[in-house]
């Protein structure tokens, strides 16, 4: 009875009541502390994504993710950085947390070893606010955030409450579908300017159909995606075209797409109607008002939907 009572005076009863031995102080404090590290990491990351999922897709189709996918590889990583750093703040569910966040980053960094020769150099914008290129020091980078995983995990008390865990994950799959929709809704009606300066000219945007395309004239992908325009059959539409920068070389830029268009030096303004994060991107709008946005140009689109919406045959 002595005995007992004097492991219960030292804090032991978990441990016992576990069947296993207690871990050493620093142990417990290491495990939490990186826990902690990782879940603000974790959530920050995840927060951003379910938020701004268009913006989170275009940074996926810069590390090579196909643009179809984008969209859907984004959000499904925001809920799971969001539901890892859940985990790891909870002490119970701790374990599984370290886990998971383990293995997606194990996942990540093969991935990205995979394609390091062509990302090479790149910003990898994997956290808001957080520039990494990718390279050497980027690999130890996430090779010490592993490492914070393993030691949350191993150092961390058996897991338990998988029921409440699971009930967390479909609260944060509810609270991305509905900012998800939210920001759908925001994509489709907006009201464009009366018109904007084209050669010094008023020029209406709120006249029949029209495509305004945002370009930056040195950028490879824009000028792939001008010279499959400069072949669709428009139906009935007038192009615009808007660089984001060096406006003195977009004359060049359409000789050499073949893309006919006029262009407006308006692109910053048009920019706040239509917000966006990185060229190309395009805005189909019917009398003035917003059909469709195109942050990405790959594969069918923009092409599919702006032949059923009556831009093109």
């Amino acid at each position: 009875m002595r005995n007992m009572a004097d492991s219960m005076a030292q804090g032991e009863p978990e441990a016992l009541s576990a069947g296993a031995p207690a871990l050493p102080a620093w142990k417990s404090w290491t495990a939490a502390v990186c826990a902690v590290l990782l879940a603000l990491l974790m959530l920050v990351a995840g927060v951003w994504k379910t938020t701004d999922p268009l913006a989170a897709a275009v940074r996926m189709t810069q590390a090579l993710i196909p643009g179809p996918l984008s969209l859907p590889v984004a959000l499904f990583a925001g809920v799971g950085e969001i539901f890892c750093g859940v985990l790891l703040l909870v002490p119970r569910w701790r374990r599984w947390g370290a886990w998971l966040t383990g293995l997606a980053m194990a996942a990540f960094m093969v991935y990205m070893g995979w394609n390091y020769q062509a990302l090479a150099g790149e910003e990898c914008n994997c956290f808001p606010w957080v520039k990494r290129a990718v390279g050497p020091a980027f690999f130890i980078g996430d090779a010490v955030m592993l490492a914070m995983s393993l030691a949350a995990g191993v150092w961390s008390r058996p897991p338990e409450g998988m029921k409440r865990a699971l009930a967390a994950l479909g609260a944060i799959v509810v609270f991305a579908g509905v900012t998800y929709g939210v920001i759908a809704m925001r994509e489709t009606g907006a009201r464009a300017p009366a018109t904007v300066l084209v050669d010094g000219k008023a020029w209406p945007l709120s006249e029949g159909k029209v495509f305004v395309y945002f370009f930056d004239p040195q950028c490879m992908h824009c000028y792939r995606a001008a010279e499959e325009m400069g072949k669709y059959r428009w139906k009935n539409t007038r192009v615009l075209v808007a660089p984001t920068v060096n406006p003195q070389w977009t004359e060049r830029f359409l000789s050499d797409t073949g893309l006919k268009a006029p262009f407006t030096t308006e692109g910053e303004a048009l920019k706040k109607t239509f917000p966006f994060v990185d060229p190309p991107f395009g805005v189909a709008l019917d009398g003035g008002r917003q059909v469709k946005t195109f942050p990405f140009f790959d594969g069918q689109e923009p092409a599919s939907s702006l032949k059923a919406f009556g831009f093109i045959e």
